[in-house]
């Protein structure tokens, strides 16, 4: 059942979005009515995250994300719309309405988890049979307990194109169903076969305890070595992390956060069960949310490797900007933490985690390693690399505590540091100042919206479009110069779907509010929209200029429907071509 309209409005009148933003970010500055941060939803050093507390909307003029109370929480909390809405109810203490019943997407999501859960527990019952012995070869090779793979619910996949399918089918469940899943591919003749095949099988389980996907890695030779779970209903890769579910329990004051299955899985064996890794992506601004929603610690265990040096920068570049205290370790002698702990043991592990460096030590020696330190040229390159660097740290104080290590490392004293680490700011300062107010203060956008599942098929009439929403919002009573204009005329269909909404209500004699709006739709709709209702907007000829919108929006549909009338002739001439032929 849907949420009742009066429902919505209520909760979004009773949750107001400064209060519930501010349990998330730090809005400090001011900007007329608007409150400023960072924005949790990428990372950046200058406040360009607005939240208007009269229109009661939100939207980061650098990443272009916005919406709602509702959008809001969506977002930050990774959750669908209606957990959404019953996180907001429960905080303004307000009942959800009766759900007798839960609607046609609602049972599908059930489906899909019931789906996945049985196929885990068939993945780890092929241990037991013939078809399971190379995933038992592998753990064995790799010295996992009977324990461990309990724990994990690891699992076989057989080298057989059919095998879950065929077994799944006979449970109840569609071709259809699987394919939603990502368990199953649709093949060329139209069947049906399995996506994972002669694979150790790591079920991802969510901190709600379903199954929402699964990574495999290959048994053998073969591409790629990992396999995951495509997104589905259930599943988003960069908004879950593998091992969370046992992790959220841990005692200790951090997360791990490691490279690979294999790695979390082997630290959880050692006895570090904070150990979670990424899904087959690099780190994303989701995850590092993530991990700062359950602790303020995280230690980066990546391979030793270029590649892991490389991908253990970009996780500091969104990590500390979530408000998370980063360390990194240094495994040397050891490519991985699995190595490490083989090669040294635990306790050695232990005390590497206590002797950890932070992210700024370890970066200085990551920009050391780029340089001939015997040579001048090198120094200096070191020197001017490191000082950009401590210029653009989140934190200037720690950026103070390794002016003298850099000035050790350079050969230079620490005043001349000291005052290229001065100017170096001083220029940063104002290249963001620049950057912001040209976010902010932009004269004109793009004429089609920055979201790729947005895309105007009618750029004139959908700019129109875009102004009569836009006048409408701002001023409710210019609905009365709009009988001519149905929803049927927008060629941009959320934009017809907001005007069916807002003519609805003007009908009614109810209000329009913009946060009730963004309630109903996608989050790159909602971003679209709060960015609309950022730009300025003209109302002393405000008749006038729906009078104009109007006129484009009909001039556009007249011009629409003639291509297609002559696209339908020619198509008509060049059948009786062919039948004349």
């Amino acid at each position: 059942m849907a949420i009742p309209d009066s429902f919505i409005e209520e909760l979004v009148a009773r949750s107001d979005i400064v209060d519930v933003v501010s349990d998330y970010v730090q809005l400090t500055k001011r900007s007329g009515s608007n409150q400023f941060g960072l924005c949790p939803f990428h990372s950046e050093k200058t406040p360009s995250f607005s939240v208007s507390p009269d229109k009661q909307i939100y939207h980061c003029f650098g990443c272009g994300k916005g919406g709602g109370v509702i959008s809001f929480i969506m977002e930050i909390e990774n959750l669908p719309f209606r957990d959404a809405v019953a996180f907001l109810a429960r905080r303004a203490g307000m009942e959800m309405p009766d759900e007798e019943d839960d609607g046609e997407l609602r049972g599908r999501r059930s489906r899909l988890l019931e789906l996945n859960r049985q196929a885990a527990r068939w993945f780890y019952g092929n241990l037991s049979l013939p078809e399971g012995a190379p995933a038992v070869e592998y753990i064995k090779k790799r010295q996992l307990s009977p324990k461990t793979v309990k724990s994990f619910g690891l699992g076989a996949a057989p080298d057989d194109w059919y095998a879950l399918t065929n077994e799944m089918r006979r449970r109840g469940y569609t071709d259809q169903e699987l394919i939603d899943a990502g368990l199953s591919k649709r093949g060329k003749n139209g069947g049906s076969y399995d996506v994972f095949r002669n694979r150790l099988m790591f079920p991802v389980i969510d901190v709600r305890g379903s199954v929402i996907g699964f990574s495999g890695r290959i048994l053998g030779d073969g591409e790629p070595k990992y396999l995951n779970t495509p997104d589905t209903p259930v599943f988003q890769k960069s908004r879950n992390l593998f091992a969370l579910n046992l992790a959220k329990r841990t005692k200790r004051d951090m997360l791990i956060l490691a490279e690979g299955n294999v790695d979390v899985v082997m630290l959880h064996q050692a006895g570090f069960d904070c150990a979670v890794a990424s899904l087959g992506t690099s780190l994303t601004p989701d995850q590092a949310r993530l991990i700062k929603h359950f602790k303020d610690n995280v230690v980066i265990a990546y391979d030793s490797d270029g590649a892991g040096v490389k991908a253990a920068q970009r996780a500091i570049g969104l990590l500390e900007p979530a408000g998370l205290k980063v360390k990194v370790l240094r495994m040397e002698g050891a490519k991985d933490p699995d190595e490490f702990i083989k090669k040294k043991g635990p306790e050695a592990f232990e005390l590497l985690l206590e002797r950890s460096a932070s992210h700024m030590e370890y970066r200085i020696e990551a920009v050391k390693a780029k340089y001939d330190m015997d040579t001048g040229d090198g120094r200096l390159g070191f020197l001017r690399e490191s000082i950009d660097m401590l210029a653009g740290n989140f934190d200037p104080l720690e950026a103070e505590v390794y002016v003298g290590r850099v000035a050790r490392e350079a050969g230079v004293s620490e005043e001349t540091v000291s005052e290229q680490l001065r100017l170096a700011r001083r220029n940063l300062a104002g290249r963001r100042k620049k950057d912001s107010e040209r976010r902010v203060m932009r004269p004109e956008r793009a004429a089609q919206p920055d979201s790729k599942r947005i895309r105007y098929r009618n750029v004139p009439s959908a700019m129109a479009e875009e102004g009569v929403i836009k006048s409408l919002i701002r001023d409710p009573e210019l609905i009365k110069y709009t009988k001519d204009l149905e929803p049927e005329d927008f060629t941009a269909d959320f934009l017809g779907r907001l005007y069916r909404v807002i003519r609805a209500k003007a009908e009614n004699h109810e209000a329009v509010s913009p946060a009730v709006l963004l309630a109903g739709l996608e989050p790159d709709e909602a971003a679209h929209l709060t960015g609309l209702l950022q730009e300025p907007v003209n109302l002393g000829g405000a008749r006038e200029a729906m009078a104009d919108y109007i006129d484009v929006i009909k001039t556009e549909g007249l011009k629409d429907r003639g291509d297609r009338d002559l696209m339908a002739v020619r198509e008509n001439l060049q059948k009786k071509k062919g039948l004349g032929g």
